[in-house]
This record gives C-alpha cells, sequence and structure tokens, in this order.
C-alpha cells in the first residue's frame, strides 16, 4: 500500500501535473493540502476517471484538504469538531483537516498553519492549532492505532531538515516553539517515516519560488508522514519525489510517498 502527500499550491492550477503524476504513480491514497477550491468546484471527473473517490474539505482561495483514494474510504470526517465535539466552532473555519479509513489504516491529513513570523498573532494561532492537534490524535487513538498522520506541516523538525545558511532559532517553522509543540505530538506514538530509512541531510519537500531555490537545492523538508508503531514498522520505504517540482509552473512543494 502507497500512501503520498502533496501540498499543491492550488489544485486547479496544478490539476494536469497532479492527475500526470498520478497516472505515472498509481498510489492507493493521495492526500493533498492547499486545494484552494470550495468542494463544489473540486475538478473530481480526472481524477474518477482514474477510478479514484475523492473526499473534500475545501474553501476558496486558501487552504483546503483532500483524500484521493482508489478504495473507498470509510469513517472519514473534517476539521477538529468531528472528534472533539465542543470546541470553538471558528477552528474549523479554515479547511485544514480530513481523516478517513483505508484497509485499517487511518489517514490524518493535514494543513498546518504556516504562522507567518514567530511573535506574530498568525504564530501564536500555530501554536494552539497545534494543541488542538494533540487532543485530536489522542481522541483518534482511543480506537484506532493503526495511524498515518501526513501533511504540510510548516515546521522543519530537525537541523538537517533545512539547507544551510538558515539560522533557524527565531526563523518561522524552525523555531523552539513550533518544534516542541510537533515533538509533543508525535510523543502520543508518532515516529518520522522519512527518516527510518534516510538520516543524513539534503533531502528536502519545499523550496521557495524566488533566488533560484530549488536549482540550488535550499529547500526544507516540511511534509512529513508520523506512523504510529504498527505502521512504522510496516513501512518498507517513504520517499521524496521531486520530478513534479521540475515542471513549469510546479507547486512549490513535491509529493512525499510512504509504502507498507
Amino acid at each position: 500500500m502507497k500512501i503520498a502527500t502533496w501540498n499543491v499550491n492550488s489544485i486547479r492550477t496544478r490539476l494536469e501535473h497532479v492527475v500526470n503524476w498520478l497516472s505515472e504513480n498509481p498510489v492507493d491514497v493521495l492526500c493533498l493540502q492547499e486545494t484552494k477550491v470550495v468542494d463544489s468546484n473540486f475538478p473530481r471527473s480526472p481524477f474518477e476517471e482514474l477510478g479514484y473517490h475523492l473526499y473534500t474539505s475545501g474553501q476558496k482561495a486558501y487552504n483546503g484538504v483532500a483524500l484521493i483514494s482508489r478504495e473507498p474510504l470509510t469513517d472519514v470526517s473534517t476539521g477538529f469538531t468531528s472528534i472533539l465535539g465542543d470546541i470553538e466552532p471558528t477552528w474549523d473555519e479554515s479547511k485544514r483537516v480530513i481523516t478517513g479509513v483505508n484497509n485499517g489504516i487511518r489517514i490524518v491529513n493535514l494543513y498546518v498553519p504556516n504562522g507567518s513570523a514567530v511573535g506574530s498573532e498568525k504564530y501564536q494561532y500555530k501554536l494552539e492549532w497545534l494543541k488542538l492537534l494533540y487532543e485530536y490524535l489522542r481522541s483518534l487513538l482511543l480506537s484506532q492505532p493503526a495511524i498515518c498522520m501526513c501533511g504540510d506541516f510548516n515546521i522543519a523538525l530537525e537541523p538537517e531538515d533545512i539547507h544551510e545558511g538558515v539560522i533557524a532559532e527565531n526563523h518561522i517553522m524552525a523555531s523552539q516553539l513550533e518544534r516542541q509543540a510537533l515533538r509533543n505530538i508525535l510523543t502520543l506514538g508518532f515516529a518520522d517515516g522519512f527518516r527510518k530509512f534516510t538520516t543524513e541531510g539534503g533531502h528536502y519537500s519545499w523550496w521557495d519560488y524566488r533566488a533560484a531555490a530549488f536549482r540550488r537545492n535550499l529547500g526544507w523538508r516540511i511534509d512529513h508522514h508520523y506512523l504510529t508503531a504498527p505502521l512504522y514498522e510496516r513501512a518498507v520505504s517513504c520517499t521524496i519525489d521531486v520530478a513534479p517540482r521540475k515542471l513549469p509552473q510546479p507547486s512549490d512543494h513535491t509529493p512525499v510517498i510512504v509504502e507498507f
């Protein structure tokens, strides 16, 4: 079984890229982030023609997540409220969370807030959002031990996940509080699927559009597959496919694929 995660930075802009990639890489489940389209306008037919089922949670121009699965998913839900119940409903105004079960594996597809700048209001929102994610996952784990939590986390957890030259201490996506918030989540029983197979630096999933960052490999590894123990043991590979980043008008992210 293969599960891929990809921040496509607008599914309608990148539709041809995504459909072609999926045709050439027929993963079992493709998790998308930053779809940037309301559900009624999501371009479903190209994926359905490939034999996939779609589950979306989108909004106009911003955010948005989707699960594209070869087999129908069960127990699909969106947002935090569906699991946590009585929380402030504004937490789900931004469409950032979708989950479903495939062959006994719960897939949690996330688009974590960027945070804008350390110390800003958006940064504090990100930290609070991550606290809520902790509670959400803790609730899911009560009934489902096999979880693949994936998506764009907007956090590079270790120095090896960032190209040289970045002073990470006060840099958004690498600050101490962001990293600690993610480490707290991982204490629930998650491990980094990519690092099971690749320990060295230089492997990235996101490159800024500016300063020829991709050509110079000035990247960050911020797109992750975090696996609970049953899945971590079953994982046989976790790779980053840089090919889509080489295409004309690409997303600034590229797919990351885990195989069990």
